[in-house]
Order: structure tokens, then sequence, then C-alpha cells
């Protein structure tokens, strides 16, 4: 099927509701919210944002962009969903999903609905996902569910490491607090460096908060505690991190900031030592063109909150060596985080997946499609996710969420990820989530 020359978007899905809940029905996959089953408009609209990511999943794949096991362990991991979507098309069936897309992309005209080759090549080849036997995956037998585990080269030593004893952490805000009690538990050294010393002593005092409701909970003892406070040392000086092996920056989500990090860490750190940043969305190739090191910078994106989350995205710009890569990986294993390779460019894995979904989301109801108190639960029941996509975009902060969209916009160019209007008016209104106390959704 052909798309029109003009994107209808999701008003083209609401439209065309019928035609789309046909093809869903006739491909055995069925839209139910914490009531059961939806009506047309609602299964169709579901099925656009859904499908859609699904799809750009494929889309990375056939870019070789990351492998399928780690787009995949980065949406379980990151996002905390039940099945990542290379497996789920597994699961729904290639031939089926390509049929979905089909009618999605002819109702919206959004490229992100035009069937990937890597869908396509395989449907033709035969490789329909678990009904043949083989899609994305390898199963036991055509109509098996249970995946055929595959010999997989293990990154983390694939050549030489540096030694890694002690860590240096720039940073007072969650992100970096997190970072810290990561690594001590996991028995590295740190030194942590803040702005003044009220800041070295909030950063201390909010790690020991944490580690004393572990001793609460009975999963750390007070010796344990005890330990990991002696293995971290704050700081205001740049300076006290020239000995660190490796160095993870979680300041401020700012350019030239960071810009003018990276130029003092180049000044102090010694050769050889590692500059990781945590961005989430900045380019690690301008970031290391401010060194005379790029060799040495790596992106190292961990998620909040990071004692808790699994995830690390390590990114890899340009200039990247291979031990530094390596040796990230084989870091990330010893704190006991699930590392996943990806190259530099915006958004990275998850939030290029994720951010247009939610994006979506607030489309469907900026054009009345739908409402946030039926979609955001719709979603949730039907997906099995942890939260509804204006729940999570509450949860992230507005104001974080609409600084990703605007930076995959950037980088992309196409406007399908332009982000809606209502995402905007939320952050201009100062209601920028649970932070605030209010956002999509009130939480006073």
């Amino acid at each position: 099927m052909m798309a029109s020359d003009t994107k209808a978007g999701l008003n083209g899905v609401s439209d065309s509701s019928a035609a789309i809940a046909g093809v869903l029905g006739g491909t055995g996959v069925e839209v139910k919210g914490p009531e059961g089953p939806v009506g047309s408009g609602s299964a169709a609209l579901a099925a656009a944002v859904w499908f859609a990511y699904l799809n750009e999943a494929a889309t990375m794949l056939e870019q070789d962009y990351a492998t399928r096991d780690d787009i995949d362990a980065a949406m379980r991991f990151g996002c905390g969903y039940p099945v990542g979507p290379l497996r789920q098309l597994d699961a729904i069936g290639l031939d089926k999903a390509a049929a979905i897309l089909d009618v999605l992309y002819e109702a919206s005209g959004d490229c992100r609905h035009k069937v990937s080759a890597a869908i396509t090549d395989r449907v033709n080849a035969g490789n329909l996902g678990e009904t043949s036997g083989s899609g994305f995956y390898t199963f036991a037998g055509a109509g098996s569910a249970d995946v055929v585990a595959e010999d997989a080269a293990d990154s983390a030593a694939a050549g030489a490491t540096r030694e890694i004893k002690l860590v240096g952490v720039i940073g007072t805000g969650t992100m970096a607090t997190g970072i810290i009690e990561v690594f001590a538990k996991s028995g590295y050294d740190v030194v942590y460096v803040a702005r003044s010393d009220e800041k070295v002593a909030k950063v201390r005092a909010a790690l020991e908060k944490s580690l004393d409701r572990a001793v609460s909970k009975g999963k750390l003892s007070e010796e344990d505690k005890t330990a990991i406070l002696a293995r971290v040392c704050g700081t205001t000086a740049h300076e006290d991190l020239g000995r660190v092996d490796i160095v993870v920056e979680a300041i401020v989500e700012d350019l030239e900031t960071k810009k003018e990090l990276f130029r003092t860490l180049d000044r102090v750190c010694k050769p050889g030592a590692i500059l990781a940043t945590t961005t989430s969305s900045l380019s690690i190739d301008v970031l290391a063109a401010e060194t005379g090191r790029p060799a040495d910078v790596i992106g190292m994106h961990f998620f909040n909150p990071a004692p808790v989350m699994k995830l690390v995205e390590v990114v890899s710009g340009s200039a990247t060596a291979q031990d530094v890569t390596d040796t990230t990986v084989a870091l990330c294993k010893a704190v006991k985080k699930h590392p996943v390779l990806c190259g530099d460019r915006a958004g990275f894995i998850v939030n290029f997946l994720l951010f247009p979904y939610l994006n979506d989301a607030v489309i469907a109801v900026d054009d009345q499609l739908t409402t946030i108190d039926a979609f955001d639960p719709l979603m949730k029941a039907w997906q099995s996710l942890p939260l509804g996509p204006f729940s999570l975009l509450d949860v992230v902060g507005n104001d974080v969420s609409l600084a990703i969209e605007e930076t995959i916009l950037d980088a992309f160019g196409d406007s399908c990820y332009t982000p809606a209007k209502g995402l905007v008016e939320v952050v201009a209104a100062g209601k920028l989530g649970r932070k605030t106390g209010e956002g999509f959704i009130s939480y006073s």
C-alpha cells in the first residue's frame, strides 16, 4: 500500500480506524485496556503509536546501529518493558506486523509506519518469527516460543582492558550520587568533585541516607555501610582527579558547560585515564574534540536511579579506542550493570525509541483523538508497562523530555520527531511533572 504525499498522521489513523481495527483482528492482535477489549478508534491509536516504536527498533537493527540483543535488553532494562521490541515482533509474527504497518502507513503517511527492510527481508525469506521457527531470533521449532541460545562473543573479552582501581565522579545531583554509590558498593575507591564544601557535604549526606535505608531493609550491614563510606572522598578541586583511572561526569546536561569540563579533565587527568560522560543526548565526538585525547572519551549513560536501574548505554565516539570500550563494558559488569553498545548519535538506543512513542501519545491528546485518562491506562494495560506514557513523562520531567525530543529532531530533521504542542505548553506553564507536583497529571 502507498501512503498519500501529505502526512495525515494520527488524524488519518483515526479516520481509518475501522480498516485498521479490521487488520488487527485479522492478524489476531487484540488491544485490551484495564476493562478488556477497546473500540476500533482506541485500538487504532494504540496500535499506531506502539507499532511505530516496534518498526523503529527493526530499522535500528537494519542500520547496524546496535545488535538485536542490545536493542531488546536496552528497552527491558532501561524502561522496564516485559519484552524487547524485536522479540515482540517475532511473537506477533513478522508477516502480521508488516500487514498492520502497511495499513497504518496508508492511513498516516508517517515514515515510521513504513515497513522496515529488516522485517520485509525476513518475511520474503519465510522467516516469520515464532510461527516459522525463526525471525529476528531462532526458536526450538515452528510454533515454539523457546529461543535457541546462540554463541555470542563477549565484548568485554574482545581485547586488553585498562586497570580500574580509583574512580572519579563529578556532580552533586541524584545521578552523580547514585553513581558514587554504585562504584563504592562494588569495592571501588571513589573521589567525587562538587562545586562547594556545602555540596560535598550534601552528597555525603545523601549517600549515607541511601545506605541507611539499605541497612534498615536488611540489604546491608552496618559494617558494610562503614566500609562503603570509607571508600568515598569528596573534594572541590578538579586537580584531585589526577590519580583516577576513570572519571564519570554527571553534571548539568548543557553542552557548553560539559565542553568546558572536558577541557579541564584533559588538563588534570593522568595519561590513559578514561573520560566518561553520562550524557543522554549530547555528542561524544563533540566533547572528545575538546580534549587532546579523543581515544579516551566514551559515553556511559546510566539510568535513574543508578543504584536500582541495571542498564548502562556504552556509547563509543568515532575516535574511541577499542580498549576503552572494552574496559567500560567490563567495568559495567563488575558493578552488576547490563551494558549495551551503541554509536554516537542522538538518543542512543532507549531515548530514540522511547520518546517518539511518548510524543505520539501527547499528539493524540492534542488532536482530541483521546484523553489522558483514557490513553494512559490503556497503553499500560495493553503492553504490561510499568507506567502509561503520560505518567512516564511526568516521572522523567517534561522539561527533560522536551529537551531530548528537540535533540532528536535537530539530529534527524524529520517532522515526525517534532515535539508535541501539549508538551511544549506544559513546560512553558512550569508543569514539569512529579517534581513540581503537576504535569500532564496533578499530584497535589
